[in-house]
């Protein structure tokens, strides 16, 4: 099938592309893909969204009914201690974290809504199919994906409902698969994308969503902490937004470059939720949904080229997060906007299957710039300093370029978050208090709550470069840290007497995170689509 333009992934970028391309040009042909079940069945975000770009992009999205019902009413931040907590005074934090005029969302009802705005344009979009292969031309540039395979085994053999996926080719094709997309790691190392850039720096984000007591709910509530239960070395902290309905979305982030391999990021999140801080909003409540994402952190430093020949890389593919802000939807949507509108100029040249330049200098004279420049040493700072020196030097800069322009020079990041741990032998273990089944659960318990469903007889999408690795080499280096870093049980070390060990993938319970593509200290778990429709079926997350 052939289109002008294809979009992998339906996401806040991809549909924001789609769209403004049907704005510009109603005749272009425009094709999304998404691997989820639905438009939104794999988004997961806390999210509180800035609305800069969806103003731009759609100005009357209010009377389109656009599912942005929370203003944000109150900003809170905290230092937490394991018994207390430390408010930060709002006065004291540059004004671009003050989350007035934003509002508190499920990213995948605004991905639903944008979706429908887009297909009331012309826009094909096709739930269900997963991009699973790049296609080239002669010349070396990128024509298009395939999709939509589906039928293929665990031994590789055709099974009787076997479909070989469809060509779908572009004289564009936009990347727009999220964090860490498969396609989009090949491209960037393909076209040496990140030649010249920092490593790209991740963290993994855990939420549930919790319907709580009437007299615990503020709605337009936004909190956010550090501190406790990580400490002052470990990155990261917690968000807690209240939504409509009594509905409460409660997140736990850490960063990826953690250096003990005995840290247990899903356990952080759980017993988390027991400080005094947090507890009384929850208690009374049950929780209805639960999910696990990757996040990129890098910022500034870190995003690649965004061109190659035959396309582009937009949103978290390429990495446009704001990490103090915890804000990147409007940076995505903003950047599939660019992308289309040097799209669309393009073709009216006559122009296809070249390099968009001129996308990389939109980008780099756009707010979204200054937006990732105005935070650029926040990360670098926390990770070399700790919480206390890293967040206040950082606080410092944001200052100084927010009054004068200019601030502490560029830090870099260093090495990639795979390469930080240090042996089990030398970290001190991590011991973590048994989930009471009301506050808190188990991984499994959660993962229910996930949605999550893929087809036992299938090629598992988690693919050891070399099956000896886990039980050889990261087993008594560094305890195998996956069996803790994944946020869904995914992968176990099995111990039966008389017997070596055994590592085994539950690729069943994957809810499409990444994080053992990104910490792997041996970068042999490599992370590929499964057939399409599988995955986590997230519920207003």
């Amino acid at each position: 099938m052939e289109y002008d333009v294809v979009i992998v992934g339906a996401g806040p970028a991809g549909l924001s592309a789609a769209i403004r391309i049907k704005q510009l040009s109603p005749d272009t042909s425009v094709c999304v893909l998404e691997k989820g079940s639905e438009v939104g069945a794999h988004i997961l975000s806390g999210a509180v969204i800035d609305p800069i770009a969806l103003n731009e992009l759609i100005p009357d999205w209010k009377e389109k009914g656009a599912p942005l019902n929370t203003p944000v009413k109150e900003d809170r931040f905290y230092v937490l201690g394991e018994g207390g907590a430390l408010r930060m005074p709002n006065a004291a934090m540059p004004p671009l974290m003050s989350n007035h005029g934003a509002y508190a969302v499920s990213l995948g009802n605004v991905c639903r809504w944008l979706a429908q705005q887009a297909e009331g344009l012309g826009v094909e979009i096709y739930p269900g199919f997963a991009a699973s292969e790049v296609l080239y031309r002669e010349d070396g540039s990128v024509r298009g994906v395939v999709a939509g395979v589906m039928g293929i085994a665990k031994d590789g053999s055709h099974k009787p409902d076997y479909q070989p996926g469809m060509e779908l080719t572009g004289k564009y094709v936009l990347i727009a698969e999220g964090v860490r997309g498969s396609l989009a790691k090949e491209i960037i190392a393909r076209f040496n994308l990140s030649e010249g850039r920092e490593p790209m720096k991740f963290g993994l984000g855990m939420k549930e969503l919790w319907e709580v007591k009437p007299e615990n709910h503020k709605q337009g509530q936004v909190t956010h902490t550090m501190g406790w239960p990580l400490g002052f070395k470990t990155g990261g902290g917690s968000f807690m937004y209240h939504l409509e309905d009594n509905l409460v979305s409660i997140g736990f982030v850490v960063h990826l470059n953690y250096d003990n391999p005995h840290l247990f990021p899903y356990m952080e999140f759980q017993r988390f939720k027991h400080h005094p801080l947090i507890a009384p909003v929850l208690e009374g409540g049950r929780r209805i949904a639960y999910g696990a994402r990757a996040i990129t952190e890098g910022g500034l430093q870190s995003v690649p080229r965004l061109y190659f020949p035959g396309g582009a890389l937009i949103g978290c593919s390429a990495g446009f997060v704001n990490v103090p802000r915890i804000k990147g939807t409007h940076n995505a949507m903003k950047t599939g906007m660019l992308a289309a509108e040097a799209i669309v100029a393009a073709l009216a040249q006559g122009r296809e299957a070249d390099e968009l330049t001129e996308y990389e200098e939109a980008w780099r004279n756009s707010w979204v710039y200054t937006d990732l420049a105005r935070v650029k040493n926040v990360k670098p700072m926390w990770s070399k300093l700790g919480l206390v020196g890293g967040v206040m030097l950082g606080a410092v800069d944001m200052w100084m370029r927010t009054l004068f322009g200019f601030g502490l020079g560029t830090w870099k990041h260093g090495k990639p978050d795979f390469a930080t741990l240090k042996k089990a032998s030398e970290a001190k273990p991590i011991s973590y208090p048994k989930p009471d089944g009301v506050l808190s659960f188990d991984r499994l318990t959660n993962v229910a709550f996930s949605a999550t469903n893929h087809e036992e007889d299938q090629l598992v999408h988690l693919r050891l470069r070399d099956g000896s690795i886990p039980v050889d080499v990261n087993l008594p280096l560094y305890d195998e840290p996956a069996q803790r870093y994944c946020p869904a049980g995914v992968y176990e070390v099995v111990r039966e007497e008389g017997q070596a060990p055994r590592f085994v993938i539950n690729h069943q319970n994957c809810v499409h995170c990444k994080t053992c593509d990104i910490k792997d200290p041996a970068q042999n778990i490599n992370w590929q689509v499964p057939q399409g429709g599988e995955g986590p079926n997230y519920p207003n997350m």
